[in-house]
Parts: C-alpha cells; structure tokens; sequence
C-alpha cells in the first residue's frame, strides 16, 4: 500500500483526499493545510490521516511515500522540490509550477532520484478527450483544421494567477496531449475589470504546423458557465461540450470541397457535404479516480506518466509565451520547438 499525504485541503485537496481514499493500493495516510479549520474538517472526515499545520512535518514523515501537492501555484517549487529531495513521489496540481525553470529543476530532480513526478491535468484522464485523442491520431477526422475552445464561467477569482493561468491550462494540456504537433507561435489578448486583481478574460491564437490553430476564450466574468470546444478536420468535425452529462462528444460527417481551380469557373465553387451526426460510447469514470490510479501504477511500475513533468513543463512554457504576448498587446510569439520527447 502507497501511503500518500495531501498537502492543501482548501479548493482541490478535498477532492485528491476522496480519490485517493477510494483508489486500491494506497492509502490517505496524512493531510496537511496551514489553516486549523480545514485540519478539523479534513480530521472529521478521514480519521486515520494523520494532520499536521506544517506542511514539512508531512514530508518528513518516513512512512510517506507519495505527495500530492493542492495549494496555490506559487508555492508548488518549494513544497515539490522538498518532497523530492525526501525520496517521495510527486503529484503536483496544474500548473505544475510558477515558471518553466522551476519545473526543469524538478524534472532533474526527480530524474536524479528515480522519482515519479505527475501533473495534475484531469481532462486528459477524461474519457471524452481520450476519445478525441483516438479520433484524432486513426484519421477519423481526417487532416486537423481547427481546435475552437470556449471555456467560461462567473469566478472563481483566483489571487495569484491571472484566467490563462487558471482555464486555459486546460486546454494548454488536452492540446499537447491530442495534437502530435509542437506549436510554432501563440498570441494572447484579455484584460482585467477589477483594479489590483490578475486578468478576468483572454483570447488566446496558438499556431502549428500545417495550418493548424488553436483558439481559446477564457473569461471568469461571464453570466453562464460554458465548456464548449469544436474540432474540425477535413473528413469530420468534433463537438465537445465537457456539461452535457449524456452525450459529451458528438462526430459529424460534414465537411466543404473546393475545387482546385485547374479547370473551369464551376471548379472554383465550395461544395458541402453534409452527413450523419453520431455520438460515441465514452467511460464515464471519474477522471481524478483514473488519474490517480495511473499515479500510483507508475509508482509501482516506473513507467513514465501520461502527464509527467515534461507535459508540464511544455505547458507552462506556452503559459509564459502567452503572458509575454499578453505585454505586448497580442503581439504573436515565436515559440522555439518544444520536442515531445524533451
């Protein structure tokens, strides 16, 4: 059994505590949280964990073997790299740190030691963006187009991160986990309503090869909650819609041609193609449980994970790039190559 300690129970800890007391082959062995009101409603509710108000206590306990790290981003690197250089396991909620140089550093850490370093990017754990990643990499949409993502919602106002940071790393993480492409540019635009508080609303453009692009509108301040994306390709098109509980995912046969223009006049025209819409079985298991269950198989096993430290540190990469557009008022910027294997 992989014991495991929590280090935040305030907004996501609660729920990595749930997960992980309900997956097999580990154990919720500690909770830590600064706060002593969350330590009595974390000891109210799991017992056995033993609690602690310092988050080093935790880590310093030998019969630890795993941390999951749920506080603000900025304190990630420190209780990471901590957790690291005691010998334990590390699963970090996104992003995974601050800056692309924390993350390098903990990458090497973690390699030094022959540590497991995973980042929390649920949707890839979802069965809605598995099912996308298969459509995507058998051809079933044929040639990508477009990635279109609409993802808003009223609050929750974060203090430390600015909406990119908060939202778009979502869709920053089902990208590079879908698209076996590395990105070439990215532009970012998005302002902020409320003096001394990070940006509430973005766009963001993301350039790859052959053509195709990604768009993400992130925005804290809007009166619904949206989580829409549309895929296009040149044989289908991918509707995702993350709050339908029944149908998330919807395939359509539709499509344009265009004539090459080698011939006459009547080749130039866009002709449509309309065909059947149909929506494809999906696993509706918890991401987090699946994620979890994936974090502790890795410990068991040593397989790198499927968001391992590299998928983090690619992410935060395009965060970086996106705010130094951001600066520069949309401003594209040239991304070097993020190899997938680096």
């Amino acid at each position: 059994m992989i014991a495991i300690g929590i280090v935040g129970y305030g907004y996501w800890g609660p729920n990595l505590a749930r997960c992980t007391s309900e997956t097999e082959h580990c154990r919720l062995a500690a909770i830590a949280d600064q706060s002593p009101a969350a330590l009595a409603r974390a000891g109210k509710r799991y017992p056995a964990a033993e609690l602690h108000q310092d988050w080093r206590d935790l880590i310093a306990d030998p019969q630890i073997d795993a941390v999951m790290v749920a506080t603000p981003v900025s304190s990630h690197f420190e209780i990471a790299i901590n957790a690291l250089r005691a010998g334990k396991h590390v699963f970090i909620e996104k992003p995974i740190t601050s800056s692309a140089v924390e993350a390098r550093l903990l990458i090497a850490e973690a390699a030094k030691r022959n540590l497991t370093l995973m980042v929390d990017h649920t949707f890839v754990y979802t069965g809605a963006v598995e099912k996308i990643h298969e459509l995507i990499s058998s051809d079933a949409i044929g040639d990508m187009f477009y990635y279109d993502s609409t993802r808003v919602n009223l609050g929750l106002f974060q203090r430390d991160v600015n909406v990119i940071w908060d939202l778009a790393v979502h869709d920053l993480a089902i990208l590079d986990h879908v698209l076996d492409l590395a990105p070439v540019a990215i532009s970012a635009s998005g302002t902020g309503h409320f003096s001394g508080r990070p940006e509430n609303m973005a766009h963001l453009t993301i350039f790859y090869p052959r053509g195709v692009v990604a768009q993400i509108n992130v925005n804290w301040l809007a009166p619904v909650k949206v989580r829409q994306t549309l895929i296009g390709g040149s044989k289908k098109m991918i509707v995702y819609n993350d709050l339908d509980p029944i149908e998330k995912i919807k395939v359509y046969d539709r499509g344009v041609t265009v004539g090459d223009g080698s011939g006459d006049i009547t080749e130039l025209m866009v002709s449509y193609r309309t065909g059947d819409m149909w929506s494809p079985h999906l696993s509706f298991r918890e991401a987090l449980v699946v994620e979890i269950e994936h974090f502790v198989d890795c410990i068991a096993t040593g397989k790198a994970p499927k968001t391992d430290g590299h998928s983090g540190l690619r992410v935060v990469e395009l965060l970086e790039a996106a705010m130094r557009s951001l600066r520069q008022n949309g401003h594209p910027i040239d991304l070097m190559p993020l190899a997938r294997a680096s």
